[in-house]
């Protein structure tokens, strides 16, 4: 779908797109929009719906400069994410920002994300929830507080990076460090994330991190347990593969 009354915000000449990976997100898909759109400086809005069972697709259809994607059946978290990457390029995004439509984090760090992109002097940014200790007070369980600690622990050993996490659903890219990605051999599910990060580093690009105070509401969406683990076991198999490709005992990574 086309979409409604676009305009040209850009940020210092630059394309800001803005995706949001979308399942079941009706109740607050606008609050995120509205904020979102306070920031001015963003062009477009793409809103990737993932076969969600509410009205997400319906109220992402009435808001002005979004482009609304269906996927008629669900794809993934990471399936979800190669649409939202390859259409953000189609529509000529300098600059590519993804946040999530459950209002977990705040818009209010987009002008900050987007011009440190902007910059040149981190191709990829996050927005870190463990940073200032914003996660905790936001009302991360412990038990997910702790599991984030320990596998950031250990990627930061087996990928020889200093990251302060590697689970936020918010993050920024410039448009030649997308190019060069290659999303589409990634997982469709949660694990898709931490490919991403470690195929980053692995080509030697900066990743810059900003603090983000985080919300845990009730509607926001989460994994269960069971999926948390595997996605902390993919994680570490995706640590794991970075090192013994830089052992050059498997294929690179790319």
């Amino acid at each position: 779908m086309r979409p409604r009354d676009v305009k040209m915000a850009m940020l210092n000449g630059r394309k800001v797109v803005v995706v949001m990976p979308a399942y079941n997100a009706a109740r607050t898909l606008r609050r995120t929009y509205d904020e979102v759109m306070a920031q001015g400086i963003v062009d477009l809005i793409i809103v990737v719906d993932d076969a969600s069972k509410d009205d997400t697709v319906a109220i992402a259809r009435t808001l002005n400069h979004v482009q609304v994607e269906v996927h008629p059946m669900n794809r993934g978290y990471g399936g979800n994410q190669k649409t939202c990457y390859r259409l953000a390029l189609a529509a000529g995004a300098d600059i590519v920002i993804m946040i999530h439509p459950d209002y977990q984090y705040t818009p209010q760090l987009l002008p900050a994300m987007a011009s440190m992109v902007a910059s040149g002097l981190y191709p990829c940014v996050l927005a870190s929830r463990i940073l200032g200790g914003g996660a905790l007070r936001g009302g991360m369980p412990a038990w997910k507080y702790l599991a984030n600690r320990a596998l950031t622990l250990a990627e930061n050993v087996l990928l020889g990076a200093k990251l302060s996490e590697y689970h936020t659903g918010y993050r920024a890219f410039a448009r030649p460090l997308l190019e060069r990605l290659p999303l589409e051999t990634n997982s469709d599910d949660f694990v898709f994330d931490n490919q991403v990060l470690a195929q980053v580093h692995w080509l030697g690009c900066a990743i810059g991190e900003v603090t983000c105070p985080a919300k845990y509401l009730p509607e926001a969406s989460s994994i269960n347990f069971r999926r948390s683990v595997r996605y902390g076991l993919g994680c570490m198999a995706t640590a794991f593969r970075y090192r013994l490709a830089r052992w050059g005992l498997i294929a690179p990574l790319i």
